[in-house]
């Protein structure tokens, strides 16, 4: 068994989610912010990589008061489990996903991480060990799903989300795609990695759902049952 997945994402008109030197950039607006912000409270965790909190240190947290306040009439965090995967321990003590907002924090390490490493992360959050090498996506979700958890988000980035996606791990893909062109052959896309060679590997969506907003549009696919 394993959680419920959602990747969300904002991407620009030609599919780039950063510049090539991966650096944080605005691609949705107000609106937008304002849909992932109400999906993010509905999860019960929000899963990102190691390089975005490298790059980007997000907290992850919910915004909205009025969302905190219904997270917590429901007896829950006012947010979400924050889990990274971080198959080296590399998460800096100070990263604002370890020190902002409320709930339990988890990074997912694999079993070749420096044990110093990890022992520092451990006072800080909840180590789960979900691979030999680098973390196995399919582990990782085994074992939040033994925690309770059912439904998660993963927010980025492409290397992440390739992984999910390669394993037949995804159920749902949400993007907003922006009114916007950042180019550049080695600016990172929705789902990097080593992408798949043959057709009949690809994953297949169902036909999305399309909304205007802030200038651009969201699509929302489920991923196409096997058969």
């Amino acid at each position: 068994m394993r959680p419920y997945v959602t990747v969300n994402l904002a991407m620009s008109a030609d599919g780039k989610i950063s510049t090539r030197e991966r650096r944080q950039v605005r691609i949705s607006g107000p609106r937008d912010f304002g849909r992932v912000d109400i999906l993010k409270a509905g999860q019960d965790a929000i899963i990102v990589g190691i390089g975005t909190v490298l790059a980007d240190n997000p907290s992850l947290t919910v915004k909205s008061p009025a969302l905190r306040e219904e997270r917590r009439r429901a007896g829950k965090d006012e947010d979400p489990v924050r889990v990274v995967v971080d198959s080296q321990a590399r998460t800096p003590p100070g990263a604002d996903i370890l020190r902002k907002g409320t709930g339990e924090r988890i990074i997912a390490v694999a079993e070749s991480a420096p044990g110093e490493r990890v022992e520092r992360l451990r006072d800080r959050a909840t180590v789960l060990v979900a691979g030999k090498d680098r973390v196995d996506p399919d582990r990782l979700l085994r074992l939040l799903h033994d925690r309770g958890i059912l439904r998660v988000m993963v927010e980025g980035g492409g290397t992440l989300i390739w992984g999910f996606f390669s394993r037949a791990l995804v159920d749902e893909f949400c993007t907003f795609v922006g009114p916007v062109i950042i180019g550049g052959k080695d600016a990172p896309t929705p789902a990097d990695g080593e992408g798949f060679v043959r057709e009949g590997d690809f994953v297949l969506l169902d036909p999305p759902t399309v909304t205007e907003c802030d200038g651009g549009v969201i699509l929302r696919w489920k991923v196409r049952a096997a058969g």
